[in-house]
């Protein structure tokens, strides 16, 4: 039986979890694959920390070089994360010949093209179902199961501790920073959790979804990208009594010759799939025009099930190396870049809720429905209702506003406009809003 090796780079906790389950069901991967798998190197700083998996001294180094230049390694696994020495290191691997396997979604984000061109131009696979989804397995079934679709449209919860911190806030009514103070404490959360609650750990992998279901460079800097951070429990709890969940939401819109792509936090009605997406699990609601709606769900992070995917495009590799697969269809093509573009942020066009601070005098809501009619935005429903009770501070009430489809631009206009009112106090809250499904 030929064997085909692996060197895994960063031993940490999904490094880890690759390396045993290489080590542990290699017999089962042979027989499954007709091929023996073999770990033959794991390069890391510290390989003298404990990791709770046996792995035979003689494979451990320092040094990825080592692992990448090993003449027995033929599948290079990158697992040390960001965009400085990574890109280097999986450059290295693809110019020496090596296929790679990485979880990096920043990297693949910012710099997927240069990646993959190397990987045509070098003839090697590379390898990315762990960069989005953890567990999940969306990519491969945006590859593969779903090529014959147009992609017309991807929602997507795509961050656990963001999904944790606002399940806490709609269950509990808590205060962010307490929440998310309780999700470091538990390591849901780390110790710098900026780019999850700010938005870009979503917005990374949404710029992968998009440009491998629309085949164009989607540049998460170039999207719109709001994160939970300055989320108020005020406004999950008007969106509970209005009946919807608030959620971290990746959109990805096919509009015409144009895709729409954001990150916001987003209303979602409780009888959506989506809603229902609670604590650390992510989930992809997919709709193509053969399948309709999909729903992938399951844990977006942690060792097993990004090791399990991980392990999944090691044995594509290897099947491929074999001469069991077609090879290259890893790789995201821009076979589209002259015929689709990104659409701008301001033409995005959605729902709104929309919730002012406002003082309570005759004419007030008046004076605000002038401004959004002013920049085209039609009013759907506004509401001080009983429920929104016990939230007014002494002279000033809440109005919150839900509007018709409109574009995001003349939202934002409208909002400025109206936060310049001397009737209105601080800064309007503004949040996109799903439709119910069907």
């Amino acid at each position: 039986m030929k064997q085909i090796g692996v060197g895994i780079l960063g031993f940490g906790t999904v490094g880890a979890g690759v390396a045993d389950g290489l080590l542990r069901n290699r017999e089962t991967f042979a027989k499954r694959l007709g091929v023996d798998v073999v770990l033959r190197k794991v390069a890391d700083l510290d390989i003298e920390r404990d990791r709770g998996v046996a792995v035979p001294r003689e494979i451990l180094t320092t040094d990825a070089m080592a692992a990448i230049d090993d003449p027995e390694v033929q599948i290079v696994v990158e697992l040390i994360g960001g965009t400085g020495i990574a890109k280097k290191l999986i450059l290295a691997a693809i110019e020496r010949g090596k296929n790679v396997v990485t979880a990096n979604k920043k990297l693949l984000s910012e710099s997927g093209r240069e990646i993959f061109e190397a990987a045509a131009k070098a003839g090697v696979d590379i390898y990315f179902g762990a960069a989005v989804g953890g567990g999940i397995p969306i990519i491969r079934s945006l590859r593969e199961g779903l090529a014959g679709n147009e992609i017309e449209s991807m929602k997507g919860i795509l961050n656990g501790t963001c999904n944790y911190i606002l399940t806490r806030m709609i269950k509990e009514g808590a205060a962010f920073a307490d929440v998310l103070k309780d999700a470091q404490k538990l390591g849901f959360a780390e110790a710098d959790p900026t780019l999850d609650i700010d938005g870009w750990d979503t917005a990374h992998k949404a710029s992968i979804l998009a440009s491998l279901a629309y085949s164009i460079p989607v540049d998460p800097h170039a999207i719109e990208v709001k994160g939970i951070r300055n989320l108020s429990s005020v406004d999950v709890v008007y969106a509970d009594k209005l009946g919807y969940s608030v959620k971290l939401l990746a959109q990805i819109d096919r509009v015409g010759s144009q895709v729409a792509v954001g990150v916001h936090p987003t209303l979602i009605p409780k009888g959506h799939m989506l809603a229902a997406v609670n604590g650390v699990f992510n989930a992809v609601m997919v709709h193509g025009d053969l399948s309709g709606d999909l729903l992938f769900y399951g844990r977006g992070a942690g060792r097993a099930p990004t090791a399990s995917t991980v392990v999944g495009d090691i044995g594509d590799i290897a099947r491929n190396l074999t001469g069991g697969g077609a090879r290259y269809k890893s790789a995201i093509r821009y076979d589209n870049e002259q015929t689709l573009s990104v659409m701008p942020v301001g033409e995005v066009r959605s729902e709104f809720y929309v919730r002012c601070m406002v003082q309570d005098r005759c004419g007030a809501f008046g004076r605000i429905g002038v401004m959004f009619g002013q920049h085209d935005v039609s009013i759907k429903m506004a509401t001080s209702h009983e429920f929104l009770k016990g939230y007014e501070e002494e002279g000033v009430i809440p109005v919150v506003i839900r509007t018709h489809m409109a574009k995001t631009g003349d939202v934002e206009a409208a909002v400025s406009d109206i936060e310049q009112l001397d009737i209105v106090k601080g800064r309007p809250v503004v949040m996109r809003m799903v439709k119910e499904q069907g």
